[in-house]
């Protein structure tokens, strides 16, 4: 018996009627469809993706509790938003490191969205303080880092410049410019839906770890 419920088309059917009637109204006649397509299909993934992702990382850390735990809430915080659509249309899952307490620390995420799916790792918007840990980090074990790059593409947000206090012509300048240090890898739906599609998600992960083990030790998280 398998111990993880495989996602299927009609998660990501619900979530493109979700886009389309984005209010709650219809949010509440469909909340059981939500539940049984989306939200306890995830939060089996995110039980059976412990033990696996623990093996990567005896640091990692997943909460499959409905709320507040490794599966992001389906609600929108419209409080100080233009935009008062109250749900998101999509999903988000992150598998964090225990001894981190915010969603900037190194982690691996899954994004399930229609047309839209991805696996991430790293640090997404991390504050001043840890850019600069990350970057002292990459001058300090230029060889290191030369391994993790090896391995990975970096995406997110670039400074124009190299930041203040760093010399231009270090042979990382590129990287050092990064405001997020995060690896992704597109998914087909399709691809999500596979039996064995867990196991494409532990291997993407495998591939992405020396960025989380980096960016782990540089913040002194790992």
């Amino acid at each position: 018996m398998r111990d993880v419920q495989n996602f299927t088309p009609e998660l990501f059917e619900l979530l493109r009627q979700l886009k389309r009637h984005n209010n709650r109204d219809w949010f509440a006649r469909n909340k059981a469809r939500y539940e049984h397509l989306v939200r306890d299909p995830a939060l089996l993934f995110i039980t059976a993706a412990v033990p696996r992702l623990s093996r990567l990382s005896k640091d990692g850390r997943t909460n499959p509790r409905p709320l507040r735990g490794s599966l992001f809430r389906i609600y929108r915080d419209i409080r100080f938003s233009a935009d008062q659509r109250p749900f998101k249309t999509h999903v988000g899952i992150q598998f964090s490191h225990a001894p981190a307490k915010d969603v900037h620390a190194p982690c691996y995420y899954l994004h399930l969205e229609p047309d839209g799916c991805f696996v991430a790792a790293g640090v997404w918007h991390p504050d001043a303080s840890v850019l600069i840990q990350i970057r002292n980090a990459i001058i300090s074990n230029p060889e290191q880092w030369k391994r993790v790059r090896q391995r990975i593409e970096l995406g997110g947000d670039r400074l124009v410049r190299p930041p203040r206090g760093f010399d231009p012509a270090h042979p990382f300048v590129e990287d050092l410019k990064c405001k997020d240090f995060i690896t992704s890898l597109d998914l087909g739906e399709s691809e999500v839906c596979r039996a064995r599609f867990i196991e494409d998600f532990v291997d993407a992960c495998r591939k992405m770890t020396p960025l989380v083990e980096f960016t782990g030790k540089a913040m002194g998280v790992l």
